[in-house]
């Protein structure tokens, strides 16, 4: 059994940023013009700190920074990963230095070809921030010039501890998507944590969010159904199946509704997933609390039973992450599992679209109206359904009639309504939750 799970804040994802370099005597300090560059197989031998910088935008020529939003860096930033591009003080990519300054100011979004690390607090552009205030999107920054210094893009802390984080940096071997201790790797320099100036908190709604799951099963009803997550309050608001309601206090403003059977047996239970810390607040048939650190900011939440083929009964919790286009799973055993599905803009679903074996993923595409289902064995299966600005759910909502595959459905924000796929293809309207 399996769920869905709506995301209208679903924007963002984990990026980060590159490094600096390249020394520099005065200040603002530029890279020496009598300085050689370093060979070739020296720079792809550094994987850490910075290996040189090209010459900073002058001041004047600096294009007052216009808003970005946190999702909107993480995800610029890791437009780059993957590209295989060559750390140089003098090549330009998208019009900005491939180098960890430049690399930088292009997750930012400041004028080409990019700011160096000197140049980022003196010139108005960042401000020096605490460790409690980080936020995806901000930076670690060694202030020191030429090869000395550095920046890194934080995404997130990896886990609760904040001992490391996630992050982008672009070094002498590339663009790097990785975790990284805090502050950064020993016998690099003094690094502090900085914010853009101009960044912004992505929007958040706080209005309902549907979720949906087959809650009346301690009763033997099989079949699924609907509900909405109420941040405003932190409440769930689920539909039974004689169209009663049942209340359940669970989660907070900001946190992204999902459900699944996590106890493995009875009822589906519900959950949240919390960005600002990447874990799951998971709650057990007896009303207590389970919390899994997985995930991280800009993520956006999935549950299903991955390991159905081994038997296993329980639900798991799973991230879809926009920037890359992949799912990360969780399984029983804690290892993760990672499969291609989906684009930057894609909302994830998942339901068992085989009737048998394990749940599989899916995404629902605003921008065409159609769902991407991935069956178990890899193949596609498309649905036309819903529209741009509808949520998907997804749950067995004719398991009532003996069907054991999952079905799709939207929820509908403008009018409070869900519209639900039944196997034939038939349309089941239900109005639950408050329209925004």
């Amino acid at each position: 059994m399996s769920t869905t799970h709506v995301l209208s804040r679903a924007l963002a994802v984990t990026a980060a940023a590159g490094l600096v370099a390249g020394i520099l005597t005065a200040a603002p300090a530029f890279a020496a013009d009598s300085a050689a560059p370093p060979s070739a197989a020296a720079i792809a031998a550094k994987d850490k700190g910075g290996a040189g910088q090209g010459r900073s935008v002058a001041p004047s020529q600096l294009a007052a920074s216009t808003q970005i939003s946190r999702s909107e860096v993480i995800n610029r930033a890791a437009s780059w990963v993957g590209l295989g591009l060559e750390y140089s003080w003098d090549n330009t990519y998208q019009g900005y230095r491939t180098d960890c300054s430049g690399y930088a100011s292009m997750a930012w979004h400041l004028g080409t070809p990019g700011l160096d690390t000197t140049s980022f607090v003196p010139n108005g552009v960042a401000s020096w921030i605490s460790k409690a205030e980080l936020k995806p999107g901000d930076a670690l920054l060694n202030d020191a010039a030429g090869a000395l210094g550095h920046i890194v893009i934080f995404a997130g802390w990896t886990d609760s501890s904040q001992s490391s984080y996630d992050a982008y940096e672009f070094t002498g071997s590339g663009v790097q998507h990785r975790a990284i201790p805090y502050p950064y790797f020993s016998g690099h320099g003094t690094f502090k944590p900085v914010r853009n100036n101009s960044i912004v908190d992505d929007v958040t709604t706080t209005g309902d969010e549907p979720v949906a799951g087959n809650w009346d099963a301690g009763n033997g009803s099989p079949a699924g159904n609907v509900g909405v997550f109420r941040p405003s309050t932190g409440q769930f608001h689920l539909r039974m199946d004689d169209g009663s309601l049942k209340i359940l206090d669970w989660g907070q403003a900001g946190d992204i509704p999902v459900s699944a059977n996590w106890d493995g047996a009875g009822p589906d239970n519900i959950g949240v997933f919390r960005p600002s810390t990447g874990q799951f607040h998971l709650r057990m048939d007896d009303g207590s609390l389970k919390i899994l650190d997985w995930g991280q900011a800009g993520d956006l939440p999935v549950a299903g039973n991955w390991d159905a083929g081994n038997g296993a009964p329980a639900g798991n919790v799973g991230v879809f992450r926009p920037s890359t286009g992949q799912f990360h799973l969780r399984m029983d055993d804690g290892s993760l599992k990672i499969l291609d599905w989906g684009q930057a803009g894609d909302i994830p679903v998942s339901g068992n679209w085989d009737g048998a074996g394990p749940d599989n993923i899916g995404v629902f595409r605003p921008s065409t109206g159609q769902f991407h289902l991935r069956m178990d064995d890899g193949s596609l299966k498309i649905l036309d359904w819903g529209q741009a600005g509808d949520l998907p759910v997804s749950a067995n909502f004719d398991g009532g009639n003996g069907a054991p595959a999952g079905n799709i459905g939207i929820w509908r924000p403008s009018t409070g309504q869900f519209h639900l796929r039944n196997d034939d293809g038939s349309l089941t309207v239900l109005d639950w939750g408050q329209p925004r």
